[in-house]
């Protein structure tokens, strides 16, 4: 079994736009996030991202920007000295969603089947309601962020059915939680 933890992509590695990130140029990536990733790549864990990105099913956004995009993504986090072991989206449009659309778990048990990792002890880290409830929905630790919509989440109060969650100001604390709880 692999140690592995889960991400969500915008809010918790780089800037979560009102309109998403639609270009290359929307990407900004948030202070401490790509060495938080390579803490955790070198203490010896995978680092996974599910991300919804539903500008793509909205006609917003083609899959080529989008690739384009994450290639950006993972070249902040490699000169930090960290990777993704898997990226994962969803390009379902809201109105339209699959089972892999967040909040629906498709993403989170895809990547746990890839990697055979246990959900009860593969955290997730994400900035938004959808990403604590899909997470909940197949058993793995929820870790929410402050960054991006993770602020607001935390303050319109946090549903009985996602209970319990850890809250830290951004990704690199979270990773220092998780760190210096030997999970």
């Amino acid at each position: 079994m692999s140690r592995l933890v889960i991400l969500d992509r915008d809010g918790v590695l780089n800037r979560d736009l009102p309109q998403g990130v639609l270009a290359r140029t929307d990407l900004m990536i948030l202070p401490g996030a790509p060495e938080a990733v390579a803490r955790l790549n070198r203490a010896g864990y995978l680092v996974a991202v599910a991300s919804n990105q539903s500008a793509v099913g909205k006609g917003l956004l083609g899959l080529g920007e989008l690739e384009a995009i994450n290639v950006d993504l993972e070249a902040a986090l490699a000169r930090a000295g960290g990777h993704l072991d898997a990226l994962v989206v969803c390009t379902d449009a809201p109105e339209a969603p699959t089972r892999r659309r967040k909040p629906g778990p498709g993403m989170i048990e895809e990547i746990l089947h890839r990697f055979e990792a246990a959900p009860a002890e593969t955290p997730v880290i994400g900035d938004a309601l959808r990403d604590l409830q899909a997470a909940a929905a197949v058993g793995c630790p929820r870790m929410l962020v402050r960054t991006g919509k993770g602020r607001a989440t935390e303050m319109s109060g946090l549903p009985a059915e996602v209970l319990p969650v850890t809250v830290h100001d951004d990704l690199a604390a979270a990773v220092e939680a998780l760190l210096a709880a030997g999970r």
